[in-house]
């Protein structure tokens, strides 16, 4: 029984029958760094003392010691809700890159994972993360580096994969809860949706990779009376999920067109278009590249494009 596996998503995890959970990769960790990094300093802080949660900020060592302000980007990592920290080298790469690239101010959210903290813990995380952050608004906040370089008026959310599904649904709680209008705008790259039916004649037919993503979903939210219909998950595909109270006034999709989830990105923007939702929507395809590769191959022109594209959406 001990070795008994229950769902092999390999090479990311593994979850065996007994409960444990064996992840594969994104578990390496580096630290913060004083001394610039591509002229980019960085600090870990706790938003969450009771959980012992924290964030890594980002900042150009520019602007160290003077008052300039500057737009501030919040990044969730993906992962599958799984895999990965804000700690793992490769989030600590992209960010350092991002920040150099926007003269941004950046704080990428560790959030406690699934299956051991499953859905929705994730996005109740993350949510506290922001409430975090807005009380620096008066400039009396925890972090020396938030209340002296914030530009509240300039606040995007930020996140690949599961972490642009979690800041779609904080954009859309933003709203309900009247925060929308600290959040300027918010970036899905590669956003994790799904559902159980294709949603156009292009998405994938394939059973077998059609169950190993209703798989990865049963493992993080076990307690999804619909399975990958969730609401939750099945964001584009479910009539009753209605886009136009996003609480934010500018949107970025980006999307690989040989990615398995392309389509949900592709059908997230028409639906937003459609929706009634008054803010602009803006789209990036980059063709012959698969989920995530601005991560898994930083260095490509492809990758930097990403970057670029992230930073003219920020400094817009």
């Amino acid at each position: 029984m001990e070795s008994e596996i229950a769902f092999d998503n390999s090479p990311n995890y593994r979850v065996y029958k007994n409960g444990r959970v064996e992840r594969l990769s994104g578990e390496t960790t580096v630290p913060p760094s004083l001394t610039p990094q591509n002229g980019v300093v960085s600090k870990d802080a706790v938003y969450s003392p009771e959980k012992n949660l924290s964030v890594r900020i980002f900042l150009p060592a520019k602007v160290v010691g003077t008052d300039q302000k500057l737009p501030v980007l919040v990044y969730f990592h993906g992962g599958g809700f799984v895999i990965h920290t804000a700690f793992s080298p490769t989030y600590h790469t992209f960010l350092t890159t991002t920040v150099a690239a926007a003269d941004c101010l950046a704080i990428s959210v560790d959030y406690r994972r699934a299956p051991e903290f499953p859905i929705p813990i994730p996005y109740e995380d993350s949510w506290n993360s922001l409430k975090w952050l807005f009380r620096h608004i008066d400039g009396t906040g925890s972090e020396n580096w938030i209340n002296k370089h914030a530009d509240f008026a300039k606040v995007f959310l930020a996140g690949d994969s599961a972490g642009g599904n979690i800041t779609h649904h904080l954009a859309m709680r933003a709203k309900r809860e009247k925060l929308d209008h600290l959040v300027s705008g918010i970036v899905l790259i590669h956003p994790y949706f799904w559902g159980k039916n294709p949603i156009d004649e292009f998405e994938t037919r394939d059973v077998k990779k059609r169950k190993r993503v209703e798989g990865c979903w049963a493992i993080v939210s076990p307690n999804s009376e619909k399975g990958v219909d969730d609401p939750l998950f099945n964001v584009v595909g479910s009539e009753s999920s209605d886009l136009s109270g996003l609480g934010c006034g500018r949107v970025l999709v980006m999307v690989a067109g040989d990615d398995i989830y392309a389509r949900q990105g592709l059908g997230y923007a028409v639906k937003l278009k459609k929706s009634g939702w008054e803010g602009e929507v803006e789209l990036m395809e980059i063709k012959d590249e698969d989920h995530v590769h601005h991560l898994k191959n930083p260095i490509t022109d492809n990758a930097r494009q990403v970057v670029k594209k992230i930073a003219e959406f920020l400094n817009k």
